[in-house]
């Protein structure tokens, strides 16, 4: 169907629909300065092309911070996150994903940006990118890398520097994305400390419904410390935990909780770990994913000729070899990766992770 022709334009459907004023568009430079005129002093302004390691020409249409959330949407690392292990390797179609768990991120954190009047745009490219440099199996990964280099693998830092790198996006996109785990130093941004913050609230409500729906946990264990203040649902506990930040903000200017709910969120992950991430089920889970991905790595630092062409070593040196191995297993999907050893290691099934919960 190639549309409905009009009066000097062709329609989507053969009626009319709503119309709106006959007004200029509001492009790129309109849109900065209602952000100077409007969002709260602290907050991160867009201005032209936006502070980038190999500067470019400022976009007709969008801020410098929402070309960084498309280019992070439409990048290949955030696909492969609907492939990556948020809790539960092979989740149900139902249980969350790496992907689900960014986009529940962003959610959490525009939504106390916009309650708090800071840059939206940058919150959610943050949130969007936050656990791009994840590898597959779930925090598991982190562990398994960590032998292969000096420093440690750490999905933060890999993220914003060995991943996203090709993006070319905003120093204070990619500090948000490097800086968001409460490990790691302070964002610069008042954005970035917002998702620090989301990226907590999201995981631990929803690994806990992930848990439940599994039949991993009982809600109604949940101690009263935490379901007096923040109820027992999901919906409960993010509107709870948002609402404090929010409030938190507007009262002291800084990014954080009250006491009371700050306790309860710490009490909420600390049931998780006990009932969730260090179960005997999920400890197995992450030990066979350590074996899996270390076995890989090896593999492809002894033969670096069966690397990709687009992760071939710049030179022969052991450590420059070792690094292209761990970039190119950090970016496989679970099945990538599971499937990986079974044909080029030769895995028998029993050996690589499996799903937890009902039916695994």
């Amino acid at each position: 169907m190639a549309g409905h022709p009009g009066e000097g334009l062709v329609r989507a459907h053969a009626d009319p629909g709503a119309r709106l004023p006959e007004r200029p568009p509001v492009w790129r430079e309109q849109r900065e300065a209602w952000e100077a005129e409007h969002l709260r002093p602290g907050a991160t302004l867009a201005l032209g092309a936006g502070d980038r390691a190999d500067p470019e020409e400022p976009d007709q249409e969008r801020t410098c911070f929402e070309r960084d959330r498309d280019r992070i949407v439409h990048s290949t690392a955030f696909r492969r996150l609907a492939g990556k292990t948020q809790v539960v390797v092979f989740p149900t179609d139902h249980q969350r994903t790496r992907l689900t768990h960014a986009l529940e991120v962003a959610q959490v954190a525009a939504s106390i940006a916009r309650g708090v009047g800071v840059n939206v745009a940058l919150t959610e490219a943050i949130a969007l990118g936050h656990d791009c440099g994840h590898g597959p199996g779930g925090h598991a990964s982190e562990e398994a890398f960590d032998a292969f280099l000096p420093e440690g693998y750490d999905h933060g830092p890999w993220g914003a520097d060995v991943v996203l790198t090709g993006l070319n996006l905003c120093s204070q996109t990619l500090d948000g994305i490097r800086n968001h785990s409460w490990s790691r130093p302070t964002p610069l941004s008042v954005e970035g400390e917002i998702v620090s913050w989301a990226d907590r609230i999201a995981y631990c409500a929803h690994d806990l419904e992930d848990a439940a729906s599994a039949g991993i946990v009982d809600l109604a264990d949940l101690p009263e410390q935490i379901s007096a203040v923040c109820g027992r649902t999901r919906r409960e506990q993010l509107g709870t935990f948002v609402r404090a930040v929010i409030s938190t903000i507007a009262e002291t200017g800084e990014v954080g909780m009250r006491a009371a709910q700050a306790d309860a969120l710490a009490a909420l992950r600390a049931f998780n770990y006990q009932q969730i991430y260090t179960r005997p089920d999920s400890v197995a889970q992450a030990r066979a994913v350590i074996d899996v991905l270390h076995s890989l790595v090896e593999y492809f630092a002894e033969q670096p000729a069966q690397l990709p062409a687009d992760f071939a070593p710049a030179d022969r040196q052991p450590e420059t070899v070792v690094r292209a191995a761990v970039s190119y297993v950090a970016g496989m999907t679970d099945r990538f990766a599971f499937s990986m050893a079974a044909e080029r290691l030769g895995w028998a099934s029993e050996r690589l992770p499996r799903g937890i919960g009902r039916g695994a």
